[in-house]
């Protein structure tokens, strides 16, 4: 199954998460399909928390990619911003 989700990077203590297309077998951080944005939960400031390509979520979940818990609260933060 395809599912769209968290892929972390960042350093020890300062999380950084790429959101990603990829198939559910696949480790968390490994091997994807697309990269549609990233989330960084430290950020502070002027510095952008969130950047999603809705056009791109809404083609996956259109073809029957699943989206994770926590990228569905993500998505729906996006399309509330963007409105």
């Amino acid at each position: 199954m395809v599912k769209i989700r968290l892929s972390r990077g960042g350093a020890k203590k300062k999380p950084f998460y790429h959101i990603v297309v990829a198939d559910s077998r696949n480790k968390r951080d490994g091997r994807r399909i697309e990269r549609i944005g990233f989330f960084n939960p430290m950020a502070k400031g002027q510095e952008e928390r969130l950047r999603l390509d809705l056009e791109r979520v809404d083609y996956w979940t259109g073809v029957g990619a699943q989206l994770s818990e926590r990228v569905a609260n993500l998505v729906s933060q996006a399309r509330a911003t963007a409105a």
